[in-house]
């Protein structure tokens, strides 16, 4: 569906639901997908969700429910009568269910897991077990395994049987006896291989898998390293436990990059939608950041102030601090934007950390020598002074060397002391940047003007 035509059915449905026409908005709802099902409810004011999730058949309720997020659940769980939530949690798949049950408050959640089936409070009660990011805790116990004595005859028959109660059919697992996980075959082996053939001659053996204790964002490197759909999950003695989707993964990188990006803001996350948290939290995330930045450039105002006697001296030097710490900040960002990328998609490792730096280093000399050319120029036509102007330029050289250097190395030191290298990002090597260019900046003007002092200014 486009935007344009999910945009169309939002309006219409909240149209239908203000006029009472529940027919046609439940006619309007019959042929979309799930999850634009999920986005045109998500989109309706608060009262109308509620009326809209309920002209859903029961089957498309579950799925619909499972795309919304996580504030909406909870909204309608908070109005739903309590055997209607009771009937939704326990259809829901144990993974999402869990991700769920995060969100709500813990009463809520031990109201409702009393109230649950034992076997799925089982299944729940095993993922809240594991620790929060880690696979045990994303993965599904529901799976599909076969035994490696079972002929593909079997093995087709017992695939049809539970095909309905699990995540995915298209890749099937082989386990033993103590469920120790020895194979793994695709569903189009199993259709293409001979029917009196045993799993054991048609799967592979060499399994690609995870464990409980594996990190999300190392999860979502293997399936997309091996295009998998789904990757097994085994415990600590080779038992497999459970799986992981590629839909699931999916919803990781997505909240990975996003705390990436809001990392490299300067700016809080703690994994809930930035946009949809009251100002005063937005605040409190930000004013963070924002505090150790100012703190961290009062000194750059305590270089300035040491520095007095040369801006006395040739004022117009002052004109050019601005450039120069913006182009410096800049320079700085560059480097540490494309090396932490790097390192997040394992592209550079720390052993290259020296072959890393070296190379942003003569690309910030190469910049630097082009920079300055032009800013000395520049310079000199505004103020017609060469002392501002070569202060200038041979300060944005080294500026540039040491932000490219700054903005490649930090990121690299944080992840080699097992610190999130985004946490060194943009607004951090710029406040460095301009702590140490005005220092050589003016340091760099103290030193030109004492060796041409003899010349008339």
């Amino acid at each position: 569906m486009t935007e344009d035509l999910r945009e169309s059915v939002g309006s219409q449905l909240q149209a239908l639901l203000a006029a009472e026409d529940f027919q046609t908005a439940k006619a309007l709802l019959a042929p979309a997908q799930p999850v634009d099902v999920a986005e045109a409810i998500a989109e309706l004011p608060e009262a109308m969700q509620v009326i809209a999730f309920r002209l859903l058949p029961k089957d498309e309720a579950i799925e619909v429910y499972e795309y919304l997020d996580a504030s909406i659940q909870q909204s309608l769980i908070e109005r739903f009568k309590q055997q209607d939530v009771l009937e939704l949690v326990e259809r829901m798949s144990p993974d999402d269910r869990v991700r769920l049950f995060d969100e709500l408050p813990a009463k809520v959640v031990r109201r409702l897991s009393q109230n649950m089936s034992a076997a799925e409070r089982q299944a729940t009660a095993l993922l809240l077990g594991y620790p929060p990011g880690t696979a045990g805790r994303m993965m599904t116990p529901e799976y599909l395994s076969l035994r490696e004595n079972m002929t593909v005859t079997e093995a087709i028959a017992r695939t049809r049987t539970l095909a309905r109660t699990t995540e995915t059919i298209y890749a099937l697992y082989v386990t033993d006896a103590a469920r120790k996980l020895t194979g793994i075959l695709s569903l189009r082996d199993l259709l293409t291989a001979p029917l009196d053939q045993t799993i054991g001659d048609t799967m592979t053996r060499d399994v690609v898998y995870v464990q409980t204790d594996t990190d999300q964002e190392e999860v979502a490197r293997q399936i997309q390293r091996y295009d998998f759909l789904a990757i097994p999950v085994v415990d600590y003695e080779g038992q497999l436990v459970g799986i992981i989707t590629v839909d699931d993964v999916l919803d990781v990188l997505e909240q990975e990059n996003t705390e990436d990006i809001y990392t490299l803001g300067g700016v809080q996350s703690n994994g809930d939608d930035y946009f949809q948290a009251s100002l005063i939290t937005v605040a409190r995330r930000r004013v963070v950041w924002l505090l150790i930045l100012l703190v961290t450039n009062t000194a750059t105002s305590l270089v300035i102030q040491s520095q007095e006697a040369v801006l006395e001296r040739v004022v117009a030097l002052a004109a050019f601090i601005p450039l120069l710490i913006d182009t410096g900040g800049n320079v700085g960002a560059q480097s540490s934007t494309v090396v932490i990328r790097g390192l997040n998609l394992d592209k550079v490792e720390t052993r290259q950390a020296l072959n890393i730096i070296k190379r942003e280093a003569i690309a910030g000399a190469l910049l630097g020598v082009m920079l300055g050319g032009v800013v000395f120029l520049w310079a000199y036509i505004l103020q017609g002074n060469l002392v501002v102007a070569s202060s200038v330029a041979s300060s944005l050289a080294a500026i540039s060397f040491l932000a490219s250097v700054a903005g490649a190395a930090l990121p690299m030191l944080f992840r080699a002391i097992g610190l999130d290298p985004a946490l060194m990002s943009a607004p951090f090597i710029t406040t460095a940047v301009d702590v140490f260019g005005v220092l050589i900046y003016l340091n760099v003007a103290r030193s030109i003007l004492s060796w041409g002092s003899s010349e008339p200014w």
